[in-house]
């Protein structure tokens, strides 16, 4: 487990967000059999006293405006990536598929075409709203071993060492990590701000992040990724 995310601070006051609504440049027909999906579920924090989104598996969200990201990490990963210059940020949420026994998570790997794509369509909406790519940072987040029974006992592992490999990959810096362990987090991201607030969830009182986790690891065995995203 890497742990390296600033500690908890004020809250953030904010204003009603509006998000951006353009989708990635795409270089071949129909992106996905799994649909990239820009997260609709909004409402109001009261802690925080701002506009949130939340994020569910397989979705992600860009903004520029004094607003939350919230998700709910188990075995998924979040990337909260942000243009530290101009303040607009995304996050998403997303793991590999599990394929065979020993599937390889390195970039370029059939099972990783996933977890490209949902960096690769964060990272190109950012730019279409003004992000440069050599203004960038990371914080990554989940990755916990919290799915044994559904994928194996190195699920979340894999998308953790994805994550990590693309960052450097495309040299993208990694400012904060909290990533492995055996509990789910909840995450909040500020992207006007760069602000990461995490709670480990030690006592999970329902399945939900589980279900959740579950039913997306099915989507992505029964609906297979079709062509590409480019980034510009």
């Amino acid at each position: 487990m890497h742990a390296r995310t600033p500690p908890p601070g004020s809250s953030v006051a904010g204003a009603t967000a509006l998000a951006a609504s353009p989708k990635a440049a795409l270089t071949s027909g129909s992106v996905l059999g799994i649909r990239d999906q820009l997260a609709s579920n909004r409402y109001f924090d009261r802690g925080f006293g701002c506009e949130a989104v939340k994020v569910l598996p397989g979705e992600y969200f860009v903004t520029s405006e004094q607003m939350a990201i919230v998700t709910v990490l188990g075995s998924c990963v979040s990337a909260c990536v942000r243009d530290r210059m101009l303040g607009v940020g995304g996050l998403n949420h997303f793991m590999l598929p599990d394929g065979t026994v020993g599937c390889d998570a390195r970039p370029l790997s059939g099972s990783a075409r996933y977890g490209v794509f949902a960096m690769e369509i964060l990272i190109n909406h950012l730019l279409k709203l003004g992000a440069r790519r050599e203004h960038l940072e990371a914080k990554v987040f989940g990755g916990g071993h919290v799915m044994a029974k559904l994928a194996g006992s190195q699920v979340g592992e894999r998308n953790a060492e994805f994550v990590l490999d693309y960052l450097h990959t495309e040299r993208i810096p990694l400012v904060a990590e909290d990533l492995g362990d055996i509990y789910p987090r909840k995450v909040y991201f500020f992207p006007a701000s760069g602000r990461v607030m995490v709670k480990r969830l030690i006592e999970l009182k329902n399945g939900t992040v589980m279900d959740r986790e579950r039913e997306y690891a099915h989507r992505l065995h029964t609906q297979p990724l079709a062509g590409a995203v480019e980034l510009f």
